[in-house]
């Protein structure tokens, strides 16, 4: 729980923890001379504490936002992790097509996780200004407004160059600047 101040493994001695990796946590604890209560769970082990099941969890966390939404915190890593994909050079045509696919499919949703697509309204003649400060696709999308000598911009900028890339539009005129994350991107 966050309101529980340390990051002492010794917190959990004697304690019950909920888990869908059981063998896991089981020789970590071995390993760090802690005896703890072991409650196997399938599926949203979190909550296990809100509703007195244990006191703490072990569990795979990517940003820790489900732990927090759950009154949780991340007090100690166990193990990092990471997932790759392998194969052999041996793959029959058929196995290689489908292979090709997946991580066409993989690298789309790669792709849009560090992108962001965004939409803005901009005086015309600031149009080619606003254009330049987005290089991430072709061209942007632009589309007049029903007010005279008004344009609306779409396109995607890199979430790493986001705040830049927001200043340096805003410094070129570009009002009424909506963000929206993209699922998938198929370049």
């Amino acid at each position: 729980p966050k309101d529980i101040e340390t990051n002492s493994l010794q917190y959990f001695q004697g304690k019950k923890i909920a888990t869908s990796y059981p063998n896991t946590l089981k020789q970590f604890l071995n390993e760090n001379n802690i005896e703890a209560d072991i409650h196997v769970i399938s599926g949203s082990v979190e909550i296990a504490p809100n509703i007195g099941l244990a006191d703490g969890i072990c569990d795979i966390v990517s940003s820790g936002s489900t732990l927090f939404k759950n009154g949780l915190r991340e007090t100690l890593t166990i193990m990092k992790s990471e997932a790759v994909l392998a194969k052999t050079s041996k793959l029959s045509y058929e196995k290689e097509n489908i292979l090709e696919k997946l991580l066409f499919r993989i690298k789309a949703v790669l792709k849009a996780k560090n992108s962001k697509y965004i939409l803005m309204n901009v005086p015309n003649e600031k149009i080619a200004d606003i254009s330049n400060v987005l290089p991430v696709l072709k061209s942007p999308t632009v589309i007049p407004l029903a007010e005279k000598g008004w344009s609306s911009i779409h396109s995607v900028i890199d979430e790493e160059r986001f705040w830049e890339v927001i200043d340096e539009l805003r410094e070129n005129g570009a009002q009424d600047i909506l963000i929206i994350p993209i699922d998938k991107m198929v370049i």
